[in-house]
């Protein structure tokens, strides 16, 4: 008999995106219904993100305030409206695998996706966003202040151009773009291990660049070389591609497929040489852990990544507990206020960065573990970004409430999502703003190390 309340473990089923089933509309609507009425006939998720919400809305409105009066064309802001941050299916979800009910609305709403997309419906600018290492390899470099200008949310010109023609919000913060690559720097500064600290000689780590360290902020890449090496590992940085998280969210799966082989068929030579895998954001840590082997699970290459991977905060924590620290960190009294994010909390691996800042002497350490609501391009785009804020509303709260000197959160866009509402809250409350700026939690222990 199954027992009530998923107090097993959630397992996670691999995606049959090669099957025609799996584009088949009638059978997809079936099983939108057979999930929908189960969410309806329970609710936990209703904070989570405006899916739930949304659906819950269609059904109450509806003639019987049952499922089987809202039209199956009523189900698209409920799809559109998830960002695939997995909390519902780790957190909330009492009927996630082994249940017999077999729940896994996010990749519910993929395959909803993927079905819109393999019949027409998709979004151009969405699409062509998720091309990070095209975006990046054109804008990143010399062309990088250009575009940093026109990209800026001060540029009155350029903004509201990019919000008519493309639909990017004139009032998100974008990303900004570096005049020279992670991947270059690496290559201009060698960095030899601390001979003096415990794991020397003990440890190798392949940093893996992501593209937007590689692309947008090397700062965190070289911060994170200086802590390994600072503790005695040896590092090396590389970056065949882009994980495909991107092309994820607007449901590709052939594209992420592709990625994935190509990135795990270059990381398994690193592997082989002795090297850990460290993912230096939180989305790419969960691609390479777990969803590229739901997208393509008999790669021997994938699941040899899979079993290799850390997380930098998690790796820290590995290398401090199983061979210790060096001495020589300074406390930072103003404190820290480290956002979980949501692809960090999905690798089931609890909150490494707040353990990891923990190490600082005399640091208080507060910790947010909500979704920022971002969500990638969701974020960014005219008619989500509002409903992003609203999503992340709570969290900026907390941060505005703790007051630390620091914000820092694994998942780049979320820190910057939060810190631009943080000063905007502190601007309108008439509050001195600290102006914080988006930091990774390895940027603030290299800090305390003196190594920034």
């Amino acid at each position: 008999m199954s027992r009530e309340g998923s107090l097993e473990a959630p397992t996670r089923h691999a995606l049959a995106w090669q099957d025609p089933e799996f584009y088949d509309t009638e059978k997809l609507d079936a099983e939108l219904r057979r999930v929908f009425d189960i969410c309806h006939g329970c609710r936990r998720c209703f904070n989570l993100c405006d899916s739930f919400p949304r659906l819950f809305d269609l059904i109450d409105a509806s003639p019987t305030g049952e499922l089987d009066e809202v039209t199956s064309e009523d189900f698209s802001p409920v799809i559109d409206d998830c960002t695939m941050c997995d909390m519902c299916f780790m957190t909330k979800c009492p009927y996630v695998p082994p249940h017999p009910f077999n729940l896994d609305f996010p990749h519910l709403m993929l395959r909803a996706r993927a079905v819109e997309a393999k019949n027409g419906k998709k979004d151009f600018v969405a699409r062509q966003l998720a091309e990070m290492d095209r975006n990046g390899s054109l804008a990143a470099g010399p062309l990088a202040p250009v575009v940093n200008w026109g990209a800026s949310k001060s540029n009155k010109l350029t903004r509201p151009l990019m919000e008519a023609a493309a639909r990017i919000d004139a009032d998100a913060t974008l990303p900004k773009f570096a005049a020279r690559t992670f991947m270059r720097e690496e290559k201009q500064e060698a960095i030899s291990p601390n001979p003096a600290a415990p794991a020397y000689g003990k440890r190798k780590a392949a940093l893996f660049a992501t593209c937007f360290v590689n692309y947008n902020k090397p700062s965190t890449g070289m911060a994170a070389r200086a802590v390994l090496n600072h503790l005695g590992v040896e590092t090396r940085a590389t970056y065949p591609g882009c994980c495909g998280m991107p092309f994820l969210e607007q449901a590709e799966l052939e594209k992420v497929a592709a990625q994935a082989k190509k990135v795990s068929a270059d990381l398994v030579k690193l592997i082989d040489e002795g090297y850990d895998i460290v993912a230096l954001t939180a989305s790419c840590g969960l691609m390479l852990k777990f969803e590229w082997a739901l997208v393509v699970p008999d790669d021997e290459n994938v699941k040899k990544v899979a079993q290799a991977t850390f997380d930098i905060d998690e790796y820290v924590v590995d290398v401090a507990k199983k061979h210790g620290l060096p001495e020589g960190m300074s406390p930072l009294p103003e404190g820290v206020t480290v956002h979980i994010p949501c692809h960090a909390r999905a690798q089931n691996m609890g909150p490494k960065s707040a353990e990891m800042l923990r190490m600082i002497p005399e640091t208080p350490v507060d910790v947010i573990e909500r979704c920022s609501g971002h969500g990638g391009t969701f974020g960014v785009m005219k008619g989500t970004h509002e409903l992003a804020k609203k999503v992340g509303r709570p969290v900026f709260r907390s941060a505005v409430t703790q007051a630390r000197g620091h914000i820092a959160s694994d998942c780049p866009l979320a820190a910057q999502h939060i810190v631009q509402n943080v000063k905007e809250i502190l601007e309108k409350d008439g509050k001195p703003v600290p102006a914080p700026e988006p930091e990774h939690p390895i940027e603030i222990f290299a800090r305390a190390y003196g190594l920034l």
